[in-house]
Parts: C-alpha cells; structure tokens; sequence
C-alpha cells in the first residue's frame, strides 16, 4: 500500500504569527499534491534572535498558539501533521522542552517527543556557537507511534548522530523515522545526507527529514536539504535550499520485503 509523505521547508523567523501563515501555505500545498502525512522542521514556529525568545512563547501541553495551529490545520485537511518543535513549559521557568508532536487527522495530539541530544557544540568551520542546554530540558524515551502510514519514530536535528537510538525504535518495530531539524549549513554540508542514509540503510526503514534554510533573524544559517529516503538508502526526493514541500510515496509492502529478504537486523552480534 502506497502512502503520500510530505516535508516542509522553511526560513522561519522571529515572529510566531508569520511563520504560521507560512507553515499554513505550505501545509496547504502539500495537501494539494495528496500528501497524508506532513512533517514541519524544527522550530517552524520561531527561530528568535536570542534563544532566550522561546521562554516568552513557550505554551503549557495542550494548551496554546502554536498547538491550536497544528489542530486545526490537522482536522481541517484530515491530515496527519509532525509539528516540528515548539517549546513547551517544564517545571523550570527558565528553561522549556523541545517537544515534537504529533496530530492525527482529527486533530488530537497522539504523540508527543522531547528532543534528546541537546546541540552544545562549537563549529570551527563557521566560528559558530550553540548551547541548547542552557535554555532546554533533554527528553529520557524515544517515542514511536501506530500511525496509518506504519509505525512512525520521532527523532530531532541532533539526534541524527546517534545510532543507538534508532535501533532502539527498530527494537520498537519502526517502520518510517521523521526528523523535523535546524542543521547548521557548515555540519549539513559535511554530514546531512551521509547520516540520514545512513539510519535508513541501518534500520531498513523510510526516513522523512525536514528542515530549516537560509539565514534566520538570529544571522544562523541553515543547510535545507529536506529529503524523503528509502529503506534500501537511495533518496526518493530532495529540495535543495528554496522554501517549500518535498513530497514522495512510500510503499510499507516494500520495505516489508525487504526486510525478510535482507534480514540483517536479526544477525547482529551485540
């Protein structure tokens, strides 16, 4: 059974009204060319100039802006939606979850996941600087839901360079992995394509990775290149650095096949 996937591109910014006006027409886009499932990058709602910002936008769970949005557009277009990130409140006034949740197409979040591998990194490539802890709470569990397009694993940006997590969403039965993302353009150059084939060829699995492009509001550059890719590792679609949709079928029946065909999960040693 054939299945219609569809990643959002996008420059998101420093105000939260734009971004989801933006997000709306290409969700709208996407529905248009029949796509089931929606992914959104990282932060679709705001990239502010300080990272600082989130904590005057974060919405308590269930309640707010930005998850009214995903509702709405969800049930409106009977639409699955991967809402990206969005900051939600946790016990610490100061600092907030990076959560990714998950609508169905009635609009009920039936999923939620709490970025795990928080971005503390310096880039000598681009004299860059990040530190995701000092404004987020890391999540503690994977998250892999029944969806009517497989069983879907959520991971976010970072979390792509760590394949212990993937294969415990293989041991989950995951058949589709998502990552909604912000890569920076120097580490995206280096490493963005290479890792994402890599977690489908390991997992035998599709994976759907949407990201941000461009510079932002904060001067950060990101890499684009969302991508839709097969199980066997070749990359179905690509839309290089433009604003947009990347939309690709998937086929579970095949990747099924494939897996009792080329049962290499089942030979490992460790």
């Amino acid at each position: 059974m054939y299945h219609k996937i569809s990643c959002i591109q996008m420059t998101s910014g420093n105000n939260v009204a734009d971004n989801l006006k933006q997000a709306e027409k290409w969700i709208n886009a996407a529905v248009a060319q029949g796509a089931e499932c929606v992914v959104l990058p990282e932060m679709f709602a705001l990239m502010g100039v300080e990272p600082a910002v989130m904590l005057q936008h974060k919405e308590i769970m269930g309640s707010g802006v930005i998850q009214d949005f995903l509702a709405k557009m969800a049930a409106k277009n009977h639409l699955w939606i991967v809402g990206g990130t969005l900051p939600i409140a946790s016990s610490d006034e100061n600092k907030v979850y990076a959560a990714c949740l998950v609508f169905d197409n009635y609009g009920d979040c039936v999923a939620r996941y709490d970025k795990m591998h928080l971005f503390d990194v310096k880039i000598a490539l681009s004299g860059e600087t990040y530190s995701e802890s000092n404004q987020i709470i890391p999540g503690d569990r994977i998250t892999v839901v029944n969806t009517p397009f497989g069983k879907l694993g959520i991971a976010v940006c970072y979390d792509l360079r760590f394949p212990e997590m993937f294969r415990h969403m293989h041991d989950a039965a995951v058949e589709m992995i998502v990552v909604p993302s912000a890569f920076t353009y120097a580490t995206g150059l280096a490493h963005w394509e290479i890792l994402l084939r890599a977690r489908a060829i390991e997992n035998l699995c599709y994976v759907a990775a949407a990201g941000q492009t461009g510079v932002h509001a904060n001067q950060r550059k990101t890499y684009g290149h969302s991508m839709i890719i097969a199980p066997w590792g070749n990359v179905l679609a690509v839309l290089p650095e433009e604003q947009g949709i990347v939309t690709a079928e998937i086929d579970l029946a095949a990747q099924r096949k494939i897996r009792e065909e080329f049962p290499v999960i089942l030979h490992k040693k460790l």
